[in-house]
């Protein structure tokens, strides 16, 4: 392995070309294949299942290459979205979306407005703790707003250090990850003060909707 193969950036990589192979990489060796075609596609019917339960204002936290963002936009919806990638903040605009380059941990504008938050492509995972995440959405979504989220398709709860690798050698720098299946999900959100307001399935794919529990008070 070269140093320079160490310092790539295949995630950047695979969105600037719409191709993988990309995977996520334990240190142990195991894989998950990450689906950068599907991501750099138009919506396909799951997409579209979360599509249409969104409000008027959402905010997709880890957007990716943007196609939700811009089939939102397409829609007359005011829609943003937020990427650490610049390469995925630059093909979102590219489709006709609107990006920021930005974590979900730093300061977002509107927050507390957004009608809905989506966590879709495994972005509940984004920070490797998804209470964390689930107790940040609450300074972000309204308080009659939503979360809508893909859990992993198998019953899990793992929180891992992965780096995303390309198959030929290209890997990134390491950062915390977490998979989160239903069940699990369910339980955490119920603990960060959110209630499952639906759940449903689309193509293999599993999805939450959780909206904040009247009890829980929103932090400035």
């Amino acid at each position: 392995m070269t140093t320079t193969a160490w310092r790539a950036d295949p995630y950047a990589d695979a969105l600037r070309t719409g191709r993988g192979p990309l995977f996520l990489r334990r240190d142990d060796g195991w894989l998950l294949p990450l689906e950068v075609e599907r991501w750099c596609e138009a919506p396909d019917s799951a997409d579209r299942s979360v599509l249409e339960r969104c409000g008027r204002r959402v905010l997709d936290i880890g957007c990716g290459p943007g196609r939700l963002v811009a089939a939102l936009a397409a829609d007359g919806r005011r829609a943003l979205g937020i990427d650490v990638s610049p390469e995925a903040v630059s093909r979102t605009e590219r489709v006709g979306g609107t990006a920021l380059c930005r974590s979900v941990f730093e300061s977002l504008p509107e927050e507390g407005r957004w009608d809905t938050a989506l966590l879709i492509d495994g972005n509940i995972g984004i920070g490797g703790d998804p209470a964390r995440l689930l107790r940040r959405l609450h300074r972000i979504v309204s308080r009659t707003g939503r979360v809508l989220a893909e859990c992993a398709p198998v019953d899990v709860d793992e929180h891992c250090e992965v780096r995303v690798d390309d198959g030929r050698g290209g890997r990134g720098e390491p950062f915390p990850w977490a998979r989160v299946g239903v069940r699990a999900l369910s339980a955490r959100a119920e603990r960060a003060g959110w209630n499952v307001s639906e759940s449903w399935t689309a193509t293999g794919r599993s999805f939450l909707s959780l909206v904040p529990q009247p009890s829980v008070p929103v932090r400035r």
